[in-house]
């Protein structure tokens, strides 16, 4: 590490922002931002900006680009091309840029959107381009001083593990970050190596997002929408959608204008309710039915339905089973339709399945899982109905294999207004789904533990529920213990083995049909640990969720 400090301060072309950073930095600052090197995790590669090897900059931008484009050319293709996008994030234009030069060296051709993007959007751009890849710069939900780095095979879904280890490996063998050669961007631009693309992506992508209303032609006269993107990339096509559609909506001005400081809210993440402040203020003042959030790069959906005069937060475990009702008593269903979650996913949503004969796969975390499956979906004879995560993410249509927020403005729209022309709102459709299938409650507990020393307390509590044979926790008893990485699933004594990737994650499963599970962020310096419970009445449930939290944080505490 001392090395790699001192061979940064001596590099005497390093740029001068990062210069005058390195050399402001004290020691607990250098150790945090060369301990180790940013990696790959369940959102792409994600750091703070600065200097150094765990951070973001252009020269960790410029190796995993090269590990990158060691994997595209792998490919047996006569033109290896990749499609790059960028959000509203400092530094995600130079970041695409430098991604671009990088390739665009290694004679790999580059289509550079001309402006900020929504990601689901470049996962469609891929397939209609045809391209061997893409790229989207961006850090999702993150905080300001964040910006990250998102890759996607030929078929618009992010690298899955498999993938994403060739490309790790490559990195690994790549050139010091300083020796990594590029040209100059203009250069390649005239070399036709880098071409900037025009609007036409964004129509034909628009297209494919409206051919998934089921009831467009609805009464629309009555029914009023909040939209805000949350300084984010969903603003200017968010607005076309919901304007050529037909439905009247209120954008939050405020926050429509691409900022990246997100300067009118805490964090810019539509899964924290504080975020919905602004948009709750313009509802009110316009009586509005609905507010939908999009997150800053436009994967991720959030939303408030007005309900007995008051606007009631919905979660991803709620907002999931409503879309999954709504869609299956709307779409003329036909043949072997699969939806897709997760492990860490609400089960609500795949009782609601099954009663309309509807097949439930669960993934990994990660929605690269489920753009994964999509794709396995393709000449078996099934058909993709829905996919979804508790994390906010939806997408309808696989013509996206990525979390989609602009199918789910649609989707929400339109749902929100058929229900209210039949004197319901999305809270009364929840509460007769909660009827019908039970009362499931969930809560996310995120325990913050940043730089090396949170890395090393993340993984001793792992290793303690890893090793760990006994099944009760405080009054809890589980009945078995999933562990993803070891691949096994423990149940009395019996062991057998999981056919999911590894993944860091353990799930223990109660005997009243609760679980919990804990996984540390791919994202974030975060240890997450999600916990789903069921009964026949609301309160009984959210007692259930509050006795788990209370066990297992009394037990992760004690880890020293």
């Amino acid at each position: 590490m001392i090395q790699d400090i001192k061979r940064w301060k001596e590099y005497s072309l390093l740029n001068n922002d990062l210069k005058k950073e390195l050399n402001d930095m004290n020691d607990e600052q250098l150790n945090d931002a060369f301990y180790t090197e940013l990696t790959f995790g369940t959102g792409g590669m994600r750091g703070i900006l600065g200097p150094g090897t765990n951070r973001m900059n252009i020269y960790t931008i410029r190796r995993a680009n090269y590990g990158y484009g060691k994997y595209i050319l792998m490919e047996k293709e006569k033109q290896h091309s990749v499609v790059i996008a960028y959000d509203c994030r400092r530094n995600s234009l130079t970041f695409a840029k430098e991604s671009a030069r990088v390739l665009a060296t290694m004679g790999i051709k580059v289509f550079l959107f001309p402006k900020i993007t929504p990601t689901p959007e470049l996962s469609f751009a891929v397939r209609h381009l045809k391209t061997s890849g893409g790229i989207v710069v961006t850090a999702s939900h993150n905080p300001p001083e964040y910006n990250g780095y998102k890759i996607y095979d030929n078929s618009g879904c992010q690298l899955v593990p498999d993938l994403a280890d060739i490309v790790i490996k490559e990195i690994e063998k790549a050139p010091d970050y300083f020796d990594i050669k590029v040209e100059e961007y203009d250069v390649l631009v005239k070399k036709g190596l880098i071409e900037v693309l025009d609007t036409e992506i964004d129509d034909e992508y628009l297209k494919k997002v409206k051919s998934i209303s089921l009831n467009n032609d609805m009464n629309k006269k009555h029914f009023k929408v909040v939209f805000t993107s949350l300084h984010g990339t969903s603003s200017v096509l968010g607005q076309r959608l919901l304007k050529e559609m037909g439905y009247n909506y209120i954008p939050v001005k405020e926050q429509m204008i691409a900022d990246a400081n997100f300067s009118t809210v805490k964090s810019p993440n539509p899964e924290n309710g504080e975020a919905f402040t602004l948009a709750i203020k313009y509802a009110k003042e316009n009586n509005a039915d609905i507010c939908v959030a999009t997150d800053p790069d436009a994967d991720r959906v959030g939303l408030a339905v007005l309900h007995k005069g008051e606007y009631v937060l919905l979660t991803g475990n709620q907002t999931g089973p409503i879309l999954i009702k709504y869609l299956a008593e709307n779409r003329k269903l036909s043949g072997n339709n699969v939806l897709f979650n997760t492990i860490v996913t609400s089960p609500l949503g795949a009782m609601v399945a099954k009663k309309y004969g509807i097949e439930t796969v669960s993934t990994l975390t990660g929605f690269k899982f489920i753009g994964e499956q999509a794709r396995l979906l393709e000449g078996t004879g099934k058909k993709f109905f829905f996919g979804y995560e508790e994390s906010y993410g939806y997408v309808a249509s696989d013509f996206v294999r990525d979390k989609d927020s602009l199918q789910a403005l649609l989707l929400c729209s339109e749902a929100a207004c058929y229900y209210k022309n039949m004197g319901k709102t999305l809270v009364d459709v929840l509460n007769d789904i909660y009827e019908e299938f039970g009362y499931y409650q969930e809560k996310l507990v995120n325990i913050n533990l940043a730089g090396e020393e949170g890395a090393k307390k993340i993984k001793r509590i792992l290793d303690y529920f890893r090793n760990e044979i006994n099944f009760t926790i405080g009054s809890l008893h589980a009945i078995a213990k999933e562990d993803y990485l070891l691949q096994k699933r423990y149940e009395g004594e019996d062991v057998s083995k999981i056919s999911l990737p590894k993944s860091n994650v353990i799930k223990y499963f109660l005997e009243d049909g609760s679980w919990f599970v804990l996984r540390p962020s791919g994202t974030e310096p975060k240890m997450k640990i999600y916990i789903s419970a069921v009964s026949k009445g609301l309160t009984e449930s959210m007692d259930k969720v509050k006795n788990i939290e209370e066990n297992v944080l009394k037990l992760v505490n004690k880890i020293e």
